[in-house]
């Protein structure tokens, strides 16, 4: 179980460091929730499944900080989203930035 833990641990870091990437490299807010959200969430619970193969006993309090995680990053996006969009932030276009 400590190899599978570990390549869960890889993995959930390989993501996270996406995601980290695609924060910097996006070209508007939109886009960067966008990356900031999913490969972050799916890289936290990677690491948390990485986590509790390797220590079987902190199961429950896992659980909890996965099920935060999965009700908090979207919950947290669309209010970004939001604001971001009342705020008058218009999304990035290719057309109106001279490329394709």
């Amino acid at each position: 179980m400590n190899i599978i833990g570990d390549i869960f641990l890889v993995i959930g870091a390989v993501f996270i460091a996406l995601g980290g990437l695609g924060l910097l490299r996006m070209p508007d807010v939109y886009n960067r929730i966008h990356a900031g959200t999913k490969a972050v969430t799916l890289g936290s619970l990677s690491v948390l499944l990485g986590i509790a193969l390797l220590h079987p006993t902190w199961w429950p309090k896992l659980v909890v900080i996965a099920g935060f995680l999965l009700f908090t990053n979207p919950v947290a996006a669309s209010i970004i989203a939001r604001a971001a969009k009342i705020s008058g932030i218009k999304p990035w276009r290719a057309e109106e930035q001279g490329g394709e």
